[in-house]
């Protein structure tokens, strides 16, 4: 398994502490019991909400109607190493890799029961202005968050 954004892969999956557990559901699978390919997306979805609600970031209420920025996803990738079944029950863990003034670079790495490797991905979160659909600098409030957490 080599994916270009895994160097050495042992150290790389050392550096994550935070995971979202998930069980495949039935609905999830194709006529052969294999999770479709296009579930580790939402798993990753899932993995990096519950991930940025635990730092403190990058989660601002739908309610609000002053939000002056919002994450969304610019690209997203999936390496498939392992088949996934249904039922398996997975571990979605998530790490910031890389912070750039409007971008974090998020990575994720999920194994099944037996702590196998299933899959791993990345992509970049970009910070946008709802109004104008351009990206903005990370906020203070943000960037203040992920020196006290040791990320920045």
């Amino acid at each position: 398994m080599k994916a270009n954004y895994i160097g050495d892969f042992q150290k790389w999956a050392k550096d994550f502490s935070f995971f979202t557990e998930v069980r495949v559901r039935f609905s999830e699978t194709d006529m052969f019991g294999h999770m479709n390919n296009t579930v580790s997306f939402t798993y990753f979805e899932q993995a990096r909400i519950d991930y940025f609600r635990h730092l403190g970031i990058l989660m601002p209420s739908a309610s609000d109607e002053n939000v002056d920025s919002i994450p969304i996803v610019a690209d997203l990738q999936c390496d498939y190493v392992k088949q996934v079944f249904f039922d398996d029950v997975l571990k979605i863990y998530t790490k910031i890799a890389k912070v750039g003034n409007s971008s974090m670079d998020i990575h994720y790495l999920a194994k099944n029961q037996h702590d196998g490797v299933c899959f791993t991905g990345r992509g970049t979160i970009v910070q946008m202005d709802p109004r104008t659909g351009k990206s903005v600098p990370l906020s203070e409030e943000t960037s203040a968050q992920l020196v006290s957490l040791g990320i920045l």
